[in-house]
């Protein structure tokens, strides 16, 4: 039950999500540069500041982690290798398509995404993990694949988009799932660095023809982009998730897509259209649909909901 001794937890969930709210802002500012070569730095950063944390102040917990690894079955050590490497790589894509379509398309697609995502996350939970789903959950899938179907008309590249970047973090987070056991700032660790490795031989290719210089503007917002944006608001949410059931957390993370949306009207001055906002009303009726009972709701994976910067609790 979750009571008053809970508001630094509360504090700390709503903050993380509020922090992934504005993430917009350092994204557009990097507008001018390829997103694969955002991409690549915000990685390398976050890689460095994390293996930082983990060897100064987490090595115990690194060292337990590889422990309890050498200690399993091998088929146990060989699940954990294929799904922190999936997890890595399902990071890579998530971010990858995040970052382009907050810059090359609109704010709007990147927010319907992560409206999307934890009804995905709970039919996806249902298929692979053969988690249950009350009848009020599956209304509410229903009323999310309508809303797909109302982006899709005439704007199908954006849908497509919005259920690469859902598919890719609820696949995320399912592969977490499964990982459940392993301490999760060490998994995260391992899977940026892992990320990092898969990426950096292309860097080439992932720059392209670009003929903007690297400059201390870009080193500036990258460095915003991997500490603030990035490492800060996923220790804020893990620290959230040690005592709020994953219920909470799944309706305090809707904060991120709806500060996106405000700030995608408000400052950047983007805009709508009726079928649009119908198909956004539908995603939010669906959300309160999804979440009724839930004090009386199990703690399934299905329920789970970790935010966009990369992490078993989430990453954007």
């Amino acid at each position: 039950m979750e009571t008053s001794n809970n508001k630094p937890y509360y504090a700390a969930g709503i903050a993380a999500f509020v922090i992934w709210g504005f993430i917009p802002f350092p994204l557009k500012a990097l507008a001018d540069y390829p997103s694969g070569q955002i991409l690549f730095f915000r990685v390398a950063l976050s890689v460095c500041l994390l293996l930082l944390i983990t060897l100064l102040f987490r090595r115990k917990n690194l060292l337990q982690t590889l422990a309890q690894v050498k200690a399993s079955k091998p088929r146990e050590a060989r699940r954990f290798l294929l799904f922190t490497f999936l997890g890595g790589s399902l990071l890579t894509i998530n971010w990858l398509a995040f970052i382009y379509v907050i810059n090359h398309i609109n704010i709007q697609t990147g927010s319907f995404s992560y409206l999307l995502c934890p009804i995905l996350t709970a039919v996806l939970g249902f298929l692979l993990l053969k988690e249950e789903l009350r009848p009020n959950q599956w209304m509410a899938i229903g009323l999310s694949a309508l809303s797909c179907v109302l982006i899709g008309t005439g704007e199908l590249t954006s849908l497509l988009f919005s259920l690469l970047i859902a598919l890719s973090y609820a696949f995320y987070l399912i592969t977490q799932r499964i990982l459940k056991v392993y301490d999760k700032i060490v998994l995260l660790t391992l899977q940026l660095l892992l990320s990092f490795i898969f990426i950096a031989p292309f860097y080439s290719q992932l720059t392209g023809d670009a003929a903007v210089a690297l400059d201390s503007h870009f080193f500036l917002m990258t460095g915003i982009l991997s500490v603030l944006f990035t490492v800060l608001p996923l220790f804020l949410n893990l620290f959230a998730l040690k005592e709020l059931t994953s219920g909470t957390i799944g309706i305090l993370m809707y904060i991120n897509p709806i500060l996106n949306f405000v700030v995608a009207f408000l400052y950047f001055n983007e805009e709508t259209t009726l079928v649009k906002v119908v198909a956004y009303a539908l995603i939010f009726i669906s959300v309160i649909i999804y979440n009724i009972n839930l004090k009386g709701r199990k703690e399934t994976g299905a329920g789970v909901v970790i935010p966009p910067v990369g992490t078993t609790a989430v990453v954007k």
